[in-house]
This record gives structure tokens, sequence and C-alpha cells, in this order.
């Protein structure tokens, strides 16, 4: 069992910076690719950024590229999301996701994952 508990968001301005956090407990941290997805009101979850295990690669969405990074420290089992330029579409509640030896574009699937942490609110104000 994997326990993920998010933490950074809150209410920032057009343009500002957040850093998100997802702290991991349980299992070995390392051997679990991580995932960043976000749910708008009335919208479905949906993929934002994923770091694999091992040597790590990164993927992100195409509306977050160059914004968003998302890189992880596996000695303090914690995960980031480092967001700049931040716009209003990018407010919904961010959810970080775990996902045992996950490899390649099945880090993009909400759907593979299989611990997810309770969320933390991101609000952009324009």
């Amino acid at each position: 069992q994997v326990q993920l508990v998010e933490s950074g968001g809150g209410l920032v301005q057009a343009g500002g910076s957040l850093r998100l956090s997802c702290a991991a407990s349980g299992r070995t941290f390392s051997n679990y690719a991580m995932g960043w997805f976000r749910q708008a009101p009335g919208k479905e979850r949906e993929f934002v950024a994923a770091i694999s295990w091992g040597i790590p690669s990164t993927y992100s969405a195409d509306s977050v590229k160059g914004r968003f990074t998302i890189s992880r420290a596996n000695a303090k089992n914690t995960v980031y999301l480092q967001k700049h330029s931040l716009k209003p579409e990018d407010t919904a509640v961010y959810y970080c996701g775990a996902v045992l030896y996950g490899t390649g574009s099945a880090n993009l699937d909400a759907s593979q994952y299989d611990y997810w942490g309770q969320g933390t609110q991101v609000t952009v104000s324009s």
C-alpha cells in the first residue's frame, strides 16, 4: 500500500508560480512512476505530467509544456510539480498518482495508476 499526500495548492494570480509536492509513504518509492493529473469542475481528469521510475524520463501535456516541470527526490519520497506562468485555465484540483514500474505512454493514462492522493486545489485568478 502507498499513501500519497499532495500539498502546495492555493490561490495565485495569472502569471504567477506555485510548486506542488506529493509525499509518498509505504512501499519503495523509487519503483513507482509518478504522475500529476488535474480535474476542473464538470470536466474529466486529464494528464498533466509524469516522471518514470529508474532513470527518470519526463512527459508533459502540450498545454503545460514550457510552463510546468515535474521532478522527483527519491531520498525524500517526494515528487514535485513546479508551475510557472499560470493561467486561469490551469484552475483545477491537482492529483498525484503512482504506478508500479510504470513505463512510457502508460504513465499518461490515469486508468493505469495504482494509487492516488486526495488532491489539492489550485485556483488562478485573472
